[in-house]
């Protein structure tokens, strides 16, 4: 397994969001707990299901003090249609060139579809939770929402 491994820190990147402003992972985790989630590509039937899903969490998140963040290959402008179409009330981090997909070591389905990864920091940074399943995008949100809660619980 590539990339960042169970108590190991968040990796440092900077990245653009639908909004087309430039975010780092210091100003995402910055105020607690952090998810990361990456996906295959907008408006696709699993990663809507999966989106949507985030969504319809993201207050039981919030209770829980953390924030949600999702990444794919997609444009800025396709993520604000995206977002926009699904009331998405979280970030979507462009990543064209796959880069942080490479840095947190996301690999390719079948070597050619962007890989489905969630990722939960807690507040101090440090990886607790890794979940890989291409097929079962909404168990990313139930694994993540866990994750998260169980660190709400330790503090």
């Amino acid at each position: 397994m590539n990339g960042p491994k169970p108590g190991d820190a968040l990796p440092s990147f900077s990245a653009i969001d639908m909004t087309g402003e430039s975010v780092t992972s210091a100003s995402l985790s910055a105020a607690g707990p952090l998810v990361v989630y990456f996906y295959p590509r907008d408006e696709t039937p699993g990663c809507t299901a999966e989106a949507c899903a985030f969504r319809d969490g993201h207050e039981a998140f919030a209770a829980a003090g953390a924030t949600v963040v999702g990444v794919s290959p997609d444009s800025p402008e396709s993520h604000r249609r995206f977002a926009d179409h699904h009331g998405l009330p979280f970030r979507l981090l462009s990543d064209p060139e796959r880069a942080l997909f490479r840095l947190f070591g996301v690999s390719d389905t079948l070597g050619i579809l962007p890989g489905r990864e969630t990722f939960v920091f807690d507040a101090e940074g440090v990886l607790r939770h890794r979940f890989r399943s291409q097929l079962f995008a909404r168990k990313h949100v139930a694994e993540a929402l866990a994750s998260v809660k169980k660190l709400a619980a330790e503090t």
